[in-house]
């Protein structure tokens, strides 16, 4: 133990200490701060990578409906997911004069894959979005994947179209009976009530044999 006889040396002796001890503290408690910023920084940088992350996911969260029928522009169009039929309806155009929207539930979310079809005013019964569930939104697979003959198919089968109804299929049968057979599928836009953009819609439904 060291022996101090001195009064000065006491003083002077308790000073360094005081000093040594002082600084001790001070480091001690930059250390400690710096060390929480760092955490905190941590913090904030791994909160910004997971908002980023999460950014990201819902850039890719999207959806494809392939819209047809009584819309200005048919086709495949990309969704946000969640999105509604009425949202559908507006990224394709929105509707055409013929459209009949009083069975449709515009408040129905759509999936990705499906296929919604816009009714005319002259269908009746073809498959379309119901009131409640939506139930028939999508066209069955053999209706979409079997083909029309314009110059054979009665009436009941030309109804079948996307968009003709009673009244337009018999227009059909009346200029095939007039005019001799559609030579190709063209033709069809000679029948009254069949534009560009009706035919648009039909053409990949119908085939002239």
């Amino acid at each position: 133990m060291i022996k101090i006889d001195n009064k000065k040396e006491k003083i002077k002796f308790i000073l360094i200490i005081v000093v040594i001890f002082g600084v001790a503290i001070y480091y001690f408690i930059c250390y400690r701060k710096n060390d929480e910023e760092i955490s905190y920084t941590n913090i904030l940088v791994n909160e910004n990578f997971e908002e980023n992350v999460v950014d990201k996911e819902e850039i890719k969260s999207t959806i494809k409906v392939y819209v047809t029928g009584e819309v200005n522009n048919p086709g495949v169009i990309e969704l946000n997911t969640g999105a509604r039929i009425e949202d559908a309806i507006n990224l394709s155009g929105g509707i055409t004069q013929f459209a009949n929207l009083k069975k449709v539930n515009l408040a129905y979310v759509l999936e990705d894959g499906q296929k919604l079809y816009i009714p005319n005013i002259n269908d009746k019964e073809i498959d379309y979005i119901s009131n409640d569930n939506g139930e028939g939104i999508i066209e069955s697979e053999e209706k979409a994947n079997s083909k029309v003959n314009i110059n054979t198919n009665n009436i009941n089968e030309l109804m079948e179209l996307p968009g003709v109804g009673e009244a337009l299929a018999q227009r059909i049968i009346n200029y095939r009976n007039e005019n001799g057979k559609f030579k190709n599928i063209e033709d069809l836009k000679n029948v009254s009530g069949i534009g560009e953009k009706k035919f648009e819609n039909l053409k990949e439904f119908i085939v002239v044999k």
